[in-house]
């Protein structure tokens, strides 16, 4: 039997004439979200600890008066409700939690006069440099300043001087003179990073955010401060000057350099990717992602990049690649091994099954193992081995070698290899052993499979395409197509059902056509359609492969910090 989970205390408060029930400890700030009331802020963050630097989250609050002997509320009789004693001067929302029977306030004349005291201070010494800030158009003091300023500045004396370029670190750049010191980077660097280097010298309006004496920000985690930071302080080093947001096309996508599966957002422009920002996801990743993920989407656009099919070497067609593949296939019957790849998604996994089941050959799987750093880089660097798991291509967990491939390619019982997206040599293939088989290979980049390769058939990267990954917990999540493929590079599945027609197999070879399969053919992804996995994902039934040995470690789940 098992037993429902505990229901949060709920505390019941009054939001500008509203009553919302809402969990005991809920702060202020979050407890107005949940009525869509805004509470503009600048150094509060959900994910961090309560810093109550800024002040812009002023508001009014009060609590039902009550007589101090009977402990009776007091009513009013004006109005026939309990009277509420209002405390005289605005308190932070940030640092204070909601409890039974507060009122709050936060449209009153008094909240209006704080919050444009408030943003008149800090626009003191903030530059005018709106026109060239890389934050525009995605900036917290521009929106707060329209919304919540006065609209006019009282102040003449000369705006202090701050540095304008300072290097923090490789991939961080600091313009001191638009910082506002609301100190969210030091306190992500802090607890989240676990790499506390960043803090506030000299004091007033003279303070400067910097390093330690000897220590830089270069940390896997030091973009989620410029992903945090309300203002243009902050700046990436890769994407500066690079392309005003507002231009740029939004993608959900899943960081597919290991299995932690972190959510992510895909930036472009007319087929061109400018950078991948951390897309929010609580049970997986909250609002962080690693540096290195970041810059995967070189890899599109990388020199070495597949843009033609070969055959023997020469330039070709598809057609004429597939069909010389089929010559293989009929050549090498009974003698074919088939790679397949943790890299592949959910359905071309499937469609791998089906031609290893069509080609009657046995398949294997490479594993990518590094060190894992508790956070949200595990050892596991396959985004997809537990949907390798789930679809069936594979039945255990994978080794980093293709030993067992090699020495039956050296005892003559392979004589064929087709290779999905894997560097066979790579993989621990001697280039002897390449040189005995005919190998089919499906990838995106030229290495040394491609180059020894009789078949080369471009595919496409996970940017170009939509699919879904099975991540550690195992939580089926869904990337969509960023940009078009380059000229020349063919859709996987296209060619996978192709390759499974030529091996005398039948396949579906659409998007939609692989899912209803899917939904068929395999138990824990009966009655799912692509379309309505969730953007957060959906959790799949992990009892099956409790037993099996996974090499990811400890990997640090976040939850969000409690108010203080």
């Amino acid at each position: 039997m098992s037993i429902a989970p505990a229901k949060p205390d709920l505390v019941t408060v009054n939001i500008d004439g509203k009553e919302i029930a809402v969990p005991k400890g809920t702060n202020v700030i979050e407890a107005a979200r949940l009525v869509n009331v805004d509470v503009p802020h600048f150094c509060y963050h959900p994910k961090l600890t309560v810093a109550g630097n800024c002040r812009m989250c002023l508001v009014e609050m009060g609590m039902p008066a009550v007589d101090p002997a009977t402990k009776a509320p007091i009513m009013d009789p004006a109005s026939g409700k309990p009277k509420i004693n209002w405390i005289p001067r605005p308190q932070i929302g940030c640092g204070t939690n909601v409890s039974p029977g507060m009122h709050i306030r936060t449209t009153s004349q008094m909240v209006k006069d704080a919050r444009e005291g408030v943003m008149e201070f800090l626009l003191i010494n903030h530059p005018l440099d709106c026109p060239i800030c890389d934050q525009a158009g995605e900036c917290m003091l521009q929106e707060q300043a329209t919304g919540y300023g006065r609209g006019y500045s009282r102040f003449i004396e000369q705006k202090n001087v701050k540095p304008k370029r300072t290097q923090l670190g490789p991939r961080v750049m600091l313009d001191d003179e638009r910082c506002i010191l609301c100190s969210r980077c030091i306190r992500f660097s802090k607890e989240i990073a676990k790499d506390d280097v960043l803090g506030f010298i000299d004091r007033g309006s003279y303070s400067t955010l910097t390093c330690y004496p000897g220590k830089e920000l270069k940390n896997n985690y030091s973009l989620n401060t410029v992903d945090i930071c309300p203002v243009g302080a902050l700046t990436s080093t890769d994407f500066r000057f690079k392309m005003r947001v507002w231009f740029l096309k939004q993608t959900n996508s899943i960081d597919p350099e290991s299995s932690v599966g972190a959510n992510t957002v895909v930036w472009s422009r007319e087929g061109v990717i400018y950078r991948i920002t951390p897309r929010r996801n609580d049970a997986v990743n909250d609002t962080w992602m690693t540096d290195s993920g970041r810059a995967l989407y070189k890899a599109v656009q990388a020199p070495d990049r597949l843009t033609a099919a070969k055959v023997d070497g020469t330039d070709s067609t598809v057609d004429m690649a597939v069909n010389a593949a089929k010559g293989i296939f009929t050549a090498n019957a009974g003698a074919i091994a088939v790679v397949g790849s943790g890299r592949s998604s959910v359905e071309e996994q499937y469609l791998t099954k089906q031609l290893a089941a069509a080609l009657k050959a046995g398949t294997h799987l490479v594993s990518r193992v590094g060190e894992g750093d508790k956070l949200l880089l595990s050892a596991d660097r396959n985004p997809n081995v537990r949907g390798a798991l789930v679809t069936g291509l594979i039945a255990a967990l994978p080794s980093a070698q293709l030993s067992a491939l090699g020495a039956a390619i050296d005892a003559g019982q392979v004589k064929a290899v087709v290779s999905v997206g894997e560097d066979l040599a790579a993989a621990g293939l001697t280039a002897a052993q390449l040189a005995k088989v005919a190998i089919v290979y499906l990838g995106t980049h030229a290495n040394a499979t491609s180059a020894a390769a009789k078949v080369v058939i471009p595919t496409l990267h996970p940017f170009e395409k939509n699919g879904a990954f099975v991540n550690q917990q195992f939580r089926l999540q869904k990337f969509l197509k960023a940009v078009p493929g380059p000229v020349g590079a063919t859709d996987d599945l296209a060619v996978l059902a192709r390759l499974v027609t030529a091996a005398g197999g039948s396949a579906p070879a659409d998007h939609a056509g692989v899912w209803s399969a899917l939904a068929a053919a395999v138990p824990a992804l009966a009655g799912v359609a692509f379309a309505k996995i969730p953007d957060t994902g959906l959790a799949l039934d992990a009892a099956p492969y409790a037993a099996l040995p996974f090499v990811e470690g400890e990997t640090l789940h976040f939850k969000p910090v409690a108010a203080k």
